[in-house]
C-alpha cells in the first residue's frame, strides 16, 4: 500500500497518542525528559509534556554546535531591498543569541516576562526571538509597520518587559520610519518607561538617541555578558501572536515550548522532508505564524539553513526574484502564500525570467495562507517542474491541519486539496448540528478535541475568551471557521471561511468554489468573488478579478465567458450574473483577501479596515466599484 507510512503514522497519533508523541519528544533534548505525553487534568485546556522541561532556543542552535556542526549555516539573510547577503553558521548565531540574551537579562527581563518585537526581516529579528526564547521568556512580534494604535494595543495586553525594534523598514518604493510609531504607542498604552533596544539602520531620520532611555543595538552588545539558556516546563509559553485583523480587545494566540518543539521537529522530517545541511525557505514574515515556525524555530530544530529574505516577490527588482534566491543559495524547498505566486504569474505569465536561473535544487514548493487555486497550481507545476504541495493551517494551530506528507509518503497530489489530515488532527466535516455530512457535502470543518503538541494552549491571559471563541459551537470540537468538503478518498478541499457561504434564494452556495471556476480563466491573475445583499433572492454573488499583465480582452468579452463558465460548473442556481476588472484587490501582508470588508463596502455597513492591510489604498480605489454593485 503506497500510503502505508502516512496511514500507520495517522492511525497510532489517534489511537495511541501517547506513544506516538514520547516517540516524538525524544528526537528533541530535554533536561527532564518527559514521561507524561497529554495533560487532561484541565480539559478542554489540555497541555502536552507536562513533566518535561527544555529550552526551546537551546534546541534550536546550541545542540547543533555540541553535535560538532557549528560551521554549517544556521541562517543566511538576503536583502533584495538592499542589495546584500550575509551568512551565520550555528555557531555564530549561537553566540549573537547568547549575547542579546544577556543584554535582555542586564535589562531585567527574565523567566516568564514578555518582550514585544517590532522588526524588519533582519536578522536581529531572528536573534532577538531566540534570546528571548534562551531566557524562558516570552516573545510576541508585532508585524514592522503597523499602526501605533494597533501596536500600543498588543503593548497593553501583554505587558513587556522590553520592546525590542529598529529605525525602521524599507519597502520597495519607501522607507517606513519605525521609532516615532513605537514612541507614540507606548504613550497611548500608558507605558513609555518601558526599556527600548534599537537597531540602528542606515537612512533613517529617527534614531534611539532622540528618546530619553532608548538603548542602541549595538553598544548594549559590546557591552553584554552572554547567557546561558534557562530551563523552562514544556508547557510554559514561548510566545504570543496576535491573530491578524482584530478589532477590539487583540486576541493573543499562546504557543507553548515543549509541544512546539516536538511537533516541529516532526514536521520538518515528515511533511517538508527537510533534515541536517538542507536548505529551506520560508518566503513570509516572521510577524506571521509561518515566519514564527518555518522562518525560524523550524529549519534551526531540525538543523537545516534557513533562509531570511527581505524583498518583494516582483519589484525587487522584478518577477524572476524568488529565482534569484533560490540560485544563489542552492534552496532544496520554498514555501510561499499563493498571492505571491500570482504576483510572479501576473507579471511574467510565461515565467521567461525563470530560464535566467538554475533552480535545479528545488526539490519541492510549498504553498499556505490561502486556497491555492487549481490555474495557479497548474501553473506553478508546469514552470518549476517539482512537486506544487498545499498544505492548510492557521495561526491557532502553528502548523499544518491537512498536508501531503512528503517525507512519510509520495501521496498523490490533487489540484485544490491540502490533502489529509496530519497525525493528532482528528478532523471532521460536519453540518451545522455537529452531525457528521457525506463525502462530497460541503460543511462545517471541525478538529475533535484534544489538539496535537505544538498548536494554542489558550488565548493571553483570558482561558474564558479560548473556550467561547474556537470550542463552543460544536461540543468536543475545535472550530476552524472554515468550510469545505472531503472526497471519497478523505482529501480535505477547503473552500472558505464559514462567513464565505452565501444564501442564494434558499441555496447555501460557497464563493470559493466560484473563485475555482474564475481562477481557470487564461486571463484572470486573482480574483474575489463575494456575496451582496440582494432584497428578491437574499444575496447574490459578485466577482472580482485583477489581469494578468499584457492579456487582450474588453471587460465586457470576459465578463460574458466568466459567467458562463460559472454557470457550467456550479449552474444557473448561482445566479452569477456581475463580474467588474479592477487594478487590485483589498489584502492583508500575508496575502489574505479581505473579502468581508468587501462585502460590508458593498452593502454599506460599518467597517473597519484591518491594521494588517497591505495597501489602504486599495480600499479607496474599490469603494466607487463595490456600491454601485451593489445598487444594481
Amino acid at each position: 500500500m503506497v500510503a502505508r507510512n502516512y496511514q500507520n503514522s495517522y492511525e497510532r497519533s489517534l489511537n495511541e497518542p501517547d506513544g506516538f508523541w514520547l516517540d516524538a519528544a525524544d528526537k528533541i533534548s530535554w533536561s527532564t525528559p518527559p514521561r507524561l505525553a497529554l495533560d487532561a487534568s484541565r480539559a478542554p485546556l489540555y497541555g502536552w509534556f507536562p513533566d518535561g522541561a527544555m529550552n526551546t532556543s537551546y534546541n534550536a542552535l546550541d545542540r547543533h554546535v555540541a553535535a560538532g556542526r557549528g560551521g554549517q549555516d544556521a541562517l543566511i539573510y538576503d536583502s533584495a531591498m538592499l542589495g546584500t547577503q550575509q551568512r551565520f553558521s550555528y555557531a555564530e548565531l549561537t553566540a549573537l543569541v547568547a549575547r542579546f540574551a544577556g543584554v535582555l537579562r542586564s535589562h531585567g527581563v527574565g523567566k516568564g516576562d514578555r518582550v514585544v518585537i517590532y522588526m524588519p526581516m533582519i536578522p536581529e529579528a531572528a536573534i532577538a526571538m531566540l534570546a528571548t526564547a534562551r531566557l524562558g521568556a516570552v516573545h510576541s512580534v508585532v508585524f514592522g509597520g503597523f499602526a501605533p494604535k494597533e501596536l500600543a494595543a498588543r503593548i497593553r495586553d501583554a505587558a513587556p518587559a522590553a520592546v525590542v525594534t529598529a529605525s525602521g523598514g524599507i519597502e520597495p518604493s519607501r522607507r517606513i520610519e519605525y521609532l516615532p510609531a513605537v514612541a507614540e504607542a507606548l504613550a497611548l498604552a500608558g507605558t513609555p518607561e518601558t526599556p527600548v533596544l534599537v537597531k540602528a539602520r542606515e537612512g533613517f531620520a529617527a534614531q534611539a538617541a532622540d528618546h530619553a532611555g532608548w538603548l542602541d543595538w549595538e553598544t548594549e552588545m559590546a557591552a553584554a555578558t552572554p547567557a546561558a539558556p534557562v530551563d523552562v516546563q514544556a508547557t510554559d509559553p514561548l510566545y504570543i501572536l496576535y491573530t491578524s485583523g482584530t478589532t477590539g480587545a487583540p486576541k493573543g494566540v499562546v504557543r507553548d515550548n515543549g509541544g512546539y518543539a516536538v511537533a516541529l521537529n516532526w514536521t520538518m522530517d515528515n511533511i517538508y522532508d527537510i533534515g541536517p545541511g538542507d536548505v529551506m525557505w520560508t518566503a513570509s514574515d516572521v510577524g506571521w505564524v509561518v515566519g514564527h515556525s518555518y522562518i525560524v524555530y523550524g529549519p534551526l530544530l531540525a538543523g537545516a539553513t534557513t533562509v531570511l529574505y527581505e524583498g518583494k516577490p516582483v519589484g525587487t527588482p522584478d518577477a524572476g526574484a524568488f529565482w534569484r534566491v533560490i540560485r544563489d543559495h542552492r534552496v532544496n524547498v520554498l514555501f510561499t502564500a499563493p498571492t505571491a505566486l500570482r504576483a510572479i504569474r501576473k507579471a511574467d505569465p510565461e515565467a521567461a525570467l525563470l530560464q535566467d536561473y538554475d533552480t535545479s535544487s528545488l526539490r519541492t514548493l510549498f504553498a499556505a495562507g490561502e486556497r491555492l487555486d487549481t490555474d495557479t497550481f497548474h501553473w506553478a507545476s508546469r514552470i518549476l517542474g517539482v512537486p506544487v504541495v498545499d498544505h492548510w493551517w492557521q495561526t491557532e494551530t502553528g502548523w499544518a491541519i491537512c498536508a501531503n506528507p512528503r517525507g512519510l509518503d509520495q501521496l498523490p497530489i490533487k489540484a485544490g486539496s491540502p490533502s489529509v489530515p496530519m497525525p493528532g488532527y482528528r478532523l471532521s466535516v460536519v453540518d451545522g448540528m455537529g452531525g457528521d455530512v457525506d463525502a462530497g457535502t460541503e460543511g462545517n470543518i471541525v478538529l475533535g478535541l484534544p489538539l496535537p503538541p505544538g498548536t494554542l494552549t489558550t488565548l493571553w491571559g483570558n482561558d474564558e475568551r479560548y473556550v467561547s471563541s474556537y470550542l463552543a459551537a460544536f461540543d468536543g470540537y475545535y472550530a476552524t471557521g472554515d468550510s469545505g468538503y472531503r472526497d471519497e478518498d478523505g482529501y480535505l478541499f477547503v473552500m472558505g471561511r464559514t462567513d464565505d457561504i452565501i444564501n442564494v434564494a434558499g441555496h447555501r452556495l460557497s464563493t470559493g468554489a466560484m473563485e475555482q471556476v474564475l481562477g481557470q480563466h487564461p486571463a484572470v491573475a486573482e480574483c474575489a468573488v463575494i456575496g451582496l445583499a440582494d432584497p428578491l433572492k437574499g444575496q447574490r454573488p459578485s466577482g472580482y478579478v485583477v489581469l494578468k499583465s499584457g492579456v487582450d480582452v474588453t471587460g465586457e468579452d470576459l465578463g460574458r465567458e466568466l459567467i458562463a463558465m460559472v454557470r457550467r460548473d456550479i449552474g444557473a442556481v448561482a445566479d452569477f450574473k456581475h463580474v467588474t476588472v479592477v487594478e487590485a484587490l483589498p489584502k492583508t501582508r500575508s496575502g489574505k483577501i479581505l473579502r468581508k470588508t468587501m462585502r460590508q463596502i458593498a452593502d454599506g455597513d460599518e467597517y473597519v479596515v484591518p491594521s494588517t492591510i497591505e495597501d489602504a489604498g486599495v480600499i479607496d480605489q474599490l469603494i466607487g466599484v463595490l456600491r454601485p454593485a451593489a445598487g444594481e
